[in-house]
This record gives C-alpha cells, sequence and structure tokens, in this order.
C-alpha cells in the first residue's frame, strides 16, 4: 500500500512541478507527507539536518556563486564573454555539443557533478545566452557532460566496480571506454536535435537590462580573470602542478577573487559585499532546492520505494540485462544521485553476475553509467539546480531537454556492455 502511495506522491509531485509551482515547497511538502503516511514523521528532519551539514557541497556551491557576482561587479564576465560571442557564433549549431563534451572532458578531472557543474557552467553558460543559446538547453549541455568521471581510474565508482570484478581499475576503465565515448557524443548531438527542433539553438536575445553598451571594449587581462580558478583546478587535477594538486574548489574561486581585485582595482569592499551577496544567494536558491530535494529522497526510502525497486531487481533474474541498466537508471532519476544508486545495485546484484550469465565487470560498469544518465535528466540534482540557476531558468525544463539523449544512451549502454 505505501509503494502505490509512493507512486502516486511523485506523480503529483512531478505534474506540480511541471506546473512550476514553488519547487522547494513542493519537494519538502511531498517529503514530509510521504515520511507521516510511512509513520516516520522524523526522517525528514533528519534528512533536512544531514543536508545542512553536506559542508563540501555547500562550500563549494556558495563560493563559486560569490565569485560569480564578484565577476559581475567588476564586469570580468562580460569581457571574456565578448571576447568569445563572434568566434562562438560562428560554430553555429556545434557550440551545443561542444560545450557538453568540453564539460564531459573536464569531469575526468573535476569528478564531482555538482562542483564541475558550478566551476564550468559559470563560464560557458553566459556565454552560450549572449550567442542566442536559449536557457533551458545552455543548462542541459553543461549537466549533460557531467558524467565524464566514469573515464577516471580513481573515480569511486570505478573502484567499486573493480572490487566486485576482482579487476584493476585501469582494466575497468578500459572495458566501458568505448561504451563512454559512445553515450558522451549521444548525450550531446540528441541535445543539439532537441535544441533544433524547438528552435532554441539560437535566437534568445539577453534581457535588456543585463546588455552592454554599445561602445563596450574587451579588455584581454579582464576577459582571462574567470578562467583563473578554472585553470588552477585542472593544473592540479591532471598534476601539472603538483603544488596544487589539493586546491579545493572554494579555493580557488578566493584566488580569482583577490586576482579579481588585483587587475580592475575594484573598491575591496564592494566586492567583499557582492561575494557574500552572491554566498547567501545560493543558499537560499540553489541549496534550498537541494535540501528539499533530500528530504523528498528520505520521504521515498520511508515508504520502501526505493528499496522495493532494487528488491525487485535482485529477485527478477530473468531481466537481469534491463535491471542493470533501467533500474539504477531510474533511481538516479528519482533520487538525484548517479552513485547512490549504482552503489546499491553493485554492492546487491553484481557480485552475483554469472548466474545471469553476464561478466560482473561489464554489468558493474552498465549499472555505473546508467545511474549517472539518470541523474544527468533529474530535475533534483544538485548539479541540475546549479546549471539552472546559472541559465535563470527551471531545473525541470533542462532536464526534460536532457531526457531523450539520456534515454538513448541507456539503451546503447545496456546493448554495448550486456550484449557484447
Amino acid at each position: 500500500m505505501l509503494i502505490v502511495i509512493g507512486a502516486i506522491v511523485v506523480a503529483i509531485t512531478v505534474y506540480l512541478m511541471v506546473k512550476q509551482y514553488e519547487t522547494r515547497l513542493v519537494l519538502f511538502g511531498a517529503g514530509m507527507f510521504l515520511a507521516l503516511c510511512a509513520g516516520e514523521p522524523m526522517a525528514p528532519f533528519k534528512a533536512f539536518s544531514h543536508a545542512m551539514q553536506e559542508n563540501k557541497l555547500f562550500e563549494a556551491i556558495i563560493a563559486v556563486m560569490g565569485f560569480a557576482m564578484v565577476m559581475k561587479l567588476t564586469q570580468c564576465d562580460q569581457h571574456l564573454i565578448q571576447s568569445l560571442v563572434k568566434p562562438l557564433r560562428k560554430a553555429g549549431p556545434l557550440l551545443i555539443p561542444g560545450a557538453t563534451l568540453v564539460t564531459f572532458f573536464i569531469n575526468t578531472s573535476i569528478t564531482s557533478s555538482a562542483g564541475c557543474s558550478a566551476a564550468v557552467g559559470s563560464i560557458l553558460i553566459p556565454i552560450m545566452l549572449a550567442a542566442g543559446v536559449h536557457p533551458a538547453i545552455a543548462a542541459a549541455a553543461i549537466y549533460a557532460g557531467t558524467y565524464g568521471a566514469i573515464f577516471n581510474p580513481g573515480y569511486a565508482q570505478v573502484a567499486l566496480v573493480a572490487e566486485v570484478a576482482k579487476a584493476s581499475n585501469m582494466e575497468v576503465v578500459s572495458n566501458h571506454f568505448m561504451t563512454m565515448l559512445a553515450t558522451g557524443m549521444i548525450g550531446a548531438f540528441s541535445l543539439l536535435v532537441v535544441a533544433l527542433l524547438l528552435k532554441e539553438n539560437k535566437g534568445y536575445v539577453v534581457p535588456s537590462d543585463k546588455q552592454l553598451p554599445a561602445d563596450f571594449t574587451v579588455h584581454p587581462v579582464k576577459a582571462l580573470v574567470p578562467l583563473i580558478p578554472l585553470v588552477l583546478l585542472l593544473l592540479g587535477s591532471f598534476g601539472l602542478v603538483p603544488a596544487l594538486k589539493q586546491l579545493a574548489i572554494s579555493h580557488a574561486m578566493i584566488i580569482g577573487v583577490f586576482v579579481a581585485f588585483a587587475v580592475t582595482r575594484t573598491n575591496p569592499q564592494k566586492i567583499s559585499k557582492e561575494f557574500w551577496h552572491g554566498a547567501g544567494d545560493s543558499f537560499g536558491h540553489v541549496f534550498g532546492i537541494i535540501i528539499c530535494a533530500l528530504v523528498f529522497v528520505s520521504g521515498l526510502k520511508s515508504v520502501g520505494m526505493i528499496q522495493a525497486m532494487t528488491d525487485a531487481m535482485v529477485h527478477t533474474p530473468a531481466i537481469a540485462k534491463i535491471s542493470a541498466t533501467f533500474g539504477p537508471f531510474i533511481l538516479g532519476v528519482l533520487s538525484g544521485s548517479g552513485d547512490a544508486a549504482a552503489v546499491a545495485f553493485n554492492r546487491a546484484v553484481t557480485p552475483e553476475a554469472a548466474k545471469f550469465g553476464l561478466a560482473a565487470i561489464d554489468m558493474g560498469s552498465a549499472a555505473a553509467i546508467a545511474g549517472a544518465l539518470g541523474r544527468s535528466m533529474s530535475p533534483i540534482a544538485g548539479g541540475m539546480v546549479i546549471c539552472a540557476g546559472f541559465a535563470g531558468c527551471s531545473p525541470l525544463e533542462s532536464a526534460k531537454r536532457n531526457a531523450p539523449g539520456m534515454f538513448i544512451a541507456c539503451c546503447v549502454t545496456m546493448w554495448m556492455m550486456l550484449y557484447k
């Protein structure tokens, strides 16, 4: 009975979000209702407290948003945007898949989907908007590339598959390399098709209050300032500068703020006010949605919906191939976490892969990729919320545009990994 109630509440929640009711209210209310139905009224409050203590995610988000506000104050973001708009417009429709594939590559280094969304989205989304791309497509393009981390041998999901399959991390990456490459291209170019069908690949006009004077002149040094944090993070992640290897996203952003002051000589009091203004806004608008999304997920767990889906996959060997892909995929959509979906499956089911006539290394990678694909079209995923915030659109609108590509990519993952 509780599972039925859960399914009904999920359907109503999606409907209300489509109708653009206040997202935080809908998610929090749905989570509370489900928990009450399950007789666990304290579960949402525990999820709320747990989310408030996610200091790593919180730290990255507020620092990136604070840095973005400083870039607006100093107009360094506009210098970068205006320097790139003309050449990028010449790229035509390839700008959209190009942004996705660039993010895909960077995510192999900055493996956090939310952290990568924040670091890359703060630069590429405004550039795409200035080039005429619709906000929902711009946000979707960045988030569609945030599962490239599975290319990284040191990524937690890769390590888990290696442990279960009794293989090395490099063997796991080599095994799913072509599948990852194929799904990355599918996600990028299917979004281009969606943009062309909806005529959202060009024609968007930045609101007049955000437009620059006609005589605006690009300053090359100021144009480089927004790139400083990302460059520092990449230099450290790829081991090119060992001293930067442990550099946190938040620290890179603060360094960027100091560079902005040195280059523009803006009043430091104004810089401080804008940085903390951005930090405060990020808590209310971005982190607030993430907190409420976790409350909603706790409600789903309370009624046993997520556990029921996991159990169904475990006890139905006949549909093992479908379960290994679309099980984590659906859990990723509902929970907003590809990692949680894949870990649940790979811990419970993948060790028994031989019973289904499959190799554990294939089943494990299929689940990890599928979970990430589902998360990439989830409107409650933290990274999606961040990208939508930069673009000034609804997370659901961006998620809908990513959905066709992610679904096709999931089908291709099942075929390439489990039917070879």
